[in-house]
């Protein structure tokens, strides 16, 4: 049973050259400017647990979403075009989900609940475009195209009052989708 507390908790380990070479630093939270410990990072490996990941310091700029596995040059895999440069552990979650969606900034305008998986919110809700939210429960992710493509955002519970205001000016979100155990 005591490995039971470390199951729960994420681990990611970094390192400065493709394919696992160079100096690495292993991190078990979340990391706001990794050049402290890495000037550059050119691969990882997700030993448990999931992670978003961020091309800026401080959970800013493009952001991927990290599995268990080995990415062994990731930036080729994954399209990106710069090094990471933060990460944010997602805890593990197994209880149920809800948010409520606005049309404008401040939680204005038209509102909808989800409270599962929406692939196209534009077919779902004849919605084109939404600035807020309010994430009660759950993880999720947020993409800008429908069926979960596209540029990518991670939302835990609380309030985003606007998404202009955390560098995501000129994105839209077409759908959207719950981090559950199956992520894992």
């Amino acid at each position: 049973m005591s490995n039971t507390g470390m199951s729960m908790r994420g681990k990611i380990i970094f390192y400065e050259d493709r394919n696992f070479q160079g100096r690495s630093y292993e991190c078990m939270s979340d990391c706001s400017d990794m050049t402290s410990y890495l000037s550059r990072c050119h691969s990882c490996r997700v030993e448990s647990g999931c992670f978003m990941v961020y091309d800026r310091p401080n959970y800013m700029g493009n952001q991927y979403f990290m599995r268990r596995g080995e990415y062994a040059d990731y930036m080729s895999m994954m399209g990106m075009s710069d090094c990471i440069r933060s990460c944010r552990m997602i805890p593990m979650y197994r209880g149920s989900y809800r948010m409520r969606i606005y049309e404008r900034e401040n939680f204005g305008g038209q509102m909808y609940e989800l409270m599962d998986d929406c692939d196209n919110i534009m077919d779902r809700y004849r919605m084109s475009d939404w600035m807020s939210c309010h994430v009660m429960d759950g993880h999720w992710l947020m993409y800008e195209q429908p069926h979960y493509r596209g540029r990518m955002m991670y939302l835990r519970p609380g309030e985003y009052r606007s998404f202009r205001d955390m560098g995501m000016s000129g994105t839209r979100f077409m759908s959207m989708r719950r981090i559950t155990d199956s992520c894992y």
